[in-house]
């Protein structure tokens, strides 16, 4: 089978840790609860950031944010590594900036994520990501942003939603965990 992942919030706990970075960068302690309970992607609000700071200091942080010790999320790495191990094609396809395409790829690699050569698509907008997830024919597609999958209900990829607090409004088939990842597979 063909599976496509996106990286940030679906297969790395991307904004758990920059909201991390953010609390030890302004010396503030606000509550992981009050994290899970934001219903947008943007995480400055509760630090009392108005949108174009928050834009700034998210900017101003990305490389921090992106290629310091991210975690994944629980059993994601270990399901691509027996879905690699498995004879299975895996495809990443992330909207990160190009200029840190190259960098992530590394890192991913680092991290020990099963990446092969020409299956790693980065540097892309939303439209764009839709485009090569068609023209790749995949049968699966995880991803944790709504726009993305939505669009991509007149094809035949089985679209999967990674769970987020801010895509609860969404009906989709939805990821809560990786380690029932392979579970979902056989339904």
């Amino acid at each position: 089978m063909k599976f496509g992942f996106d990286i940030d919030d679906t297969l790395i706990d991307l904004r758990a840790h920059a909201f991390s970075l953010y609390n030890q960068k302004l010396g503030k302690n606000v509550s992981f609860e009050t994290f899970q309970a934001l219903q947008r992607v943007e995480i400055h609000e509760p630090f009392g950031l108005t949108d174009e700071e928050g834009s700034a200091m998210w900017n101003s942080t990305l490389e921090e944010i992106y290629f310091t010790n991210c975690p994944p999320f629980k059993d994601a790495l270990e399901t691509l590594q027996a879905l690699a191990e498995s004879g299975h094609e895996i495809y990443y396809i992330t909207s990160r900036p190009k200029q840190y395409c190259a960098q992530t790829k590394a890192w991913m690699e680092a991290q020990g994520f099963p990446i092969t050569e020409g299956r790693f698509f980065c540097g892309m907008q939303d439209t764009e990501k839709v485009a090569i997830i068609k023209e790749l024919a995949l049968d699966i597609y995880v991803d944790d942003k709504p726009a993305v999958l939505e669009t991509l209900k007149d094809v035949r990829t089985k679209v999967m939603l990674k769970n987020q607090s801010y895509n609860q409004h969404v009906n989709l088939p939805r990821l809560y965990d990786w380690q029932e990842f392979q579970g979902m597979l056989q339904k």
